[in-house]
């Protein structure tokens, strides 16, 4: 019997190789960390192969695909089959909550954010992508349908602020030059990651997008790497430290 998956992308077809292209980067880290707060528990929901879950507390991880479960090292604690409409804990169970790069996935994420804030007696923390800042990387100009069906997938920052708390702060996060997640915006400064395919496939996004037209983004980039049209207009990139694009880190109070 085939299962629907629980999100808007199907982790268990599409799933595979996620541990590989999409690991945690140490600088976001430290910022994931330091908004948890000094709570001893925590819980990751949409927890995935584990990026940005803390060591250092207990954690309890939740994560619906089982191919994304499966993909979990060996460090990090089983991941429960549940999702994040429906959290099987009782209110205030925990320190803190934590969603990383998932909240755009869920069915209902109202429900999703109101069941972490009942859970949570601390912070609830959301990393997540600003929709509306999607164009400031030059990939919109390359693949205009992928910023076009990524909006219609993200929730407005604004709207999950208030969702997570009765005050909640937003902080831009600044994606390093050498990003070790590989999201979209990781490979700012690094175009030619785009041209593989197992990138792309560690990045939802690209599910979205007809394959006509994702053919046509590639091959559109590979032929302006080829001939110096991406350095001319890009070019400054591959030496700058940090890119200030969608990535943004919510941190909501009781």
């Amino acid at each position: 019997m085939t299962t629907a998956p629980a999100g808007d992308f199907d982790y268990d077809t599409h799933g595979y190789g996620y541990a590989t292209q999409r690991r945690t980067d140490p600088r976001i880290e430290a910022l994931v960390h330091a908004a948890l707060g000094e709570g001893r528990s925590l819980i990751n929901v949409g927890a995935g192969a584990g990026s940005y879950e803390p060591e250092d507390r207990y954690v309890v991880a939740v994560e619906p695909s089982a191919v994304m479960r499966g993909q979990r090292p060996a460090r990090r604690v089983p991941a429960l089959n549940a999702t994040a409409e429906q959290l099987p804990f009782d209110d205030n169970t925990f320190d803190a909550a934590l969603a990383s790069i998932t909240v755009h996935q869920w069915p209902d994420p109202e429900q999703g954010l109101r069941e972490l804030r009942r859970v949570s007696r601390g912070p609830v923390v959301v990393l997540t992508f600003d929709g509306d800042a999607l164009d400031l990387l030059w990939l919109a100009e390359y693949a205009p349908e992928l910023v076009t069906a990524e909006r219609l997938r993200y929730p407005k920052i604004d709207w999950i602020a208030q969702h997570i708390g009765t005050t909640a702060r937003v902080e831009p996060v600044p994606i390093p030059i050498d990003c070790a997640d590989g999201f979209t915006e990781a490979y700012y400064a690094r175009p030619e990651r785009f041209l593989d395919p197992a990138v792309r496939k560690s990045q939802s996004a690209w599910g979205f997008v007809d394959p006509t037209a994702e053919s046509r983004a590639i091959e559109h980039l590979r032929t302006d790497l080829a001939n110096g049209t991406w350095d001319t207009h890009y070019g400054h990139l591959r030496t700058q430290p940090e890119f200030l694009g969608s990535l943004r880190l919510l941190i909501g109070l009781p």
